[in-house]
């Protein structure tokens, strides 16, 4: 299984600037430690350093030299499709070949009005956007005759063109069935984020995926799977969850006010960070068994671990990453290696 990290860079009374500069550090001890895989987010937000996930990565790509660099996620539907894959394919050159898009429709809606869009068309704008997307991918010189929300492409070249043929596209979801069964129908790897409920009872939508794909002719059992969760590791049990816990409250109770939510309590907290709940926050052993028993419900292919949700100390967070890197993801390796040896 692939194990890594996706941030949204969130914002601290350092100001961008500096935030910035620490989120190329975290990259390069992603890199370091053995993590296979760096996700930055896309988001418009005050609360948020982070606009333009790829030229974060293209930074990352110069001072990395392992790790998969992707976008967590790109909104396509509020973009040209044509230069999300253009920025992308620059990166893959630069990375030399390893960088990836997560394509979604975004869980925040600044983008839309803010590059005049209407909400009214949410769902078009993903699948027609997402449609042109993939034509770039697979072709250098495209034809596209248009759509409600899409130039007009007569026999255009697109470049550069990415060391990765295919490069690779995963769909991001966040529980909508409609979205599972598109990227099962489209062939393209998903990507879940758990961020709220018992992880048991997403099990149907990866069944739903698996079975739109085999449906249409796709190998539904080998597309790939990832599941992203909000997690903190920390030498102890009960230091991951006190230093997780302020960000996290603060930034689910402000999401919670402007959603019409109630206010996060410190008892929601902890029983999500108990059996059987969505939170993976806790010592190495405790994070390594709750993967592997998300691994037992989804037969996942990754795992992406969103360590800071929230404000968190540059320090505190670099520790959870090394931890993460030198001894949760070798432990989960071995465990899932033994399980495939014959008795």
């Amino acid at each position: 299984m692939e194990i890594g990290v996706y941030t949204f860079g969130e914002a601290t009374v350092d100001g961008a600037a500096q935030r910035l500069r620490h989120l190329i550090e975290e990259i390069e001890l992603a890199d370091q430690v053995g993590l296979d895989v760096f996700g930055v987010g896309e988001h418009h937000r005050p609360d948020f350093a982070v606009t333009a996930p790829a030229i974060v990565l293209a930074a990352a790509a110069e001072r990395t030299e392992r790790i998969r660099l992707t976008s967590a996620v790109s909104v396509i539907s509020s973009d040209d499709p044509i230069r999300v894959f253009q920025d992308f394919a620059t990166i893959d050159l630069l990375s030399g070949g390893r960088a990836e898009i997560m394509a979604g429709r975004g869980s925040f809606i600044e983008s839309f009005p803010l590059f005049g869009y209407d909400l009214d068309d949410y769902d078009e704008l993903f699948t027609d956007k997402l449609e042109l997307l993939l034509e770039a991918r697979a072709n250098e010189v495209v034809y596209w005759p248009g759509t409600a929300h899409t130039q007009r492409i007569e026999n255009r070249g697109v470049y550069p063109r990415p060391i990765q043929d295919p490069l690779p596209v995963w769909i991001a979801v966040g529980g909508t069935p409609q979205s599972v069964a598109r990227a099962g129908i489209l062939g393209l790897p998903l990507a879940l984020a758990i961020i709220g409920g018992q992880p048991a009872r997403f099990a149907p939508l990866i069944e739903l995926y698996r079975r739109a794909a085999t449906d249409v002719g796709n190998a539904g059992e080998s597309l790939p799977v990832s599941i992203n969760a909000h997690t903190f590791v920390a030498d102890t049990s009960q230091q991951a969850a006190d230093v997780f816990f302020p960000g996290y409250a603060e930034v689910m109770s402000r999401i919670g006010r402007e959603r019409g939510w109630p206010p996060l309590t410190r008892e929601q907290y902890d029983a999500g960070r108990g059996p059987g709940g969505h939170l993976l926050v806790g010592s190495p052993q405790e994070v390594t068994e709750k993967i592997l028993e998300q691994h037992a419900i989804f037969g996942n292919d990754r795992f992406l671990a969103q360590l800071s949700v929230g404000p968190m100390p540059h320090a505190e967070l670099m520790h959870a990453i090394e931890l993460l890197g030198s001894e949760v993801a070798p432990a989960v390796r071995r465990e899932l290696a033994s399980s495939r040896q014959p008795v």
